[in-house]
């Protein structure tokens, strides 16, 4: 939990210092051609999913917190499993209180690559990627405890 509320933390401090300093709209170049600093304000999800559609989306993530906690005591605690799910939690955390607050997300990150424009994310969406990134391979690993139907991993007794 530490993990996670530091994210949770950080995540805010980021998104009330673009809300304060930025304009709706506004773009700053970081990297020319590549990467960009550019205040929007999103009423869905990943890629604008169900947009306007904020209740939804926050009865979602107050429900994934559940499962994941149903889920999380499942494995072996390892830091990597530690950082995953302290980076789900606190991506998780970051999204809902803007939702909540404010009834849309604050997103500020802008990539571009060529002509190609990468939707605006920002540090609480990144924190969910690579948590469940993480998440995955550790499964790969073998670190949770859970046998899925019809498939059997060879364990080392622990």
């Amino acid at each position: 939990m530490i993990l996670a509320s530091f994210f949770i933390v950080f995540d805010q401090i980021i998104k009330l210092f673009i809300n304060n300093y930025f304009s709706y709209g506004q773009m700053e170049v970081i990297i020319p051609n590549f990467f960009h600093i550019t205040k929007i304000y999103n009423y869905g999800a990943a890629w604008s999913m169900f947009n306007g559609g904020r209740y939804l989306l926050i009865a979602i993530a107050i429900a994934s917190f559940g499962l994941l906690y149903s889920y999380e005591i499942s494995f072996s605690y390892k830091e990597r499993t530690i950082m995953a799910f302290g980076l789900i939690y606190g991506g998780l955390c970051g999204n809902l209180i803007d939702r909540m607050l404010h009834g849309f997300v604050i997103d500020y990150l802008s990539l571009n690559f060529k002509s190609y424009y990468f939707p605006i994310f920002n540090l609480a969406d990144m924190c969910l990627v690579g948590g469940f990134a993480l998440l995955l391979y550790a499964i790969f690993k073998g670190e949770d405890k859970y046998e899925v139907k019809g498939f059997r991993r060879k364990r080392k007794n622990r």
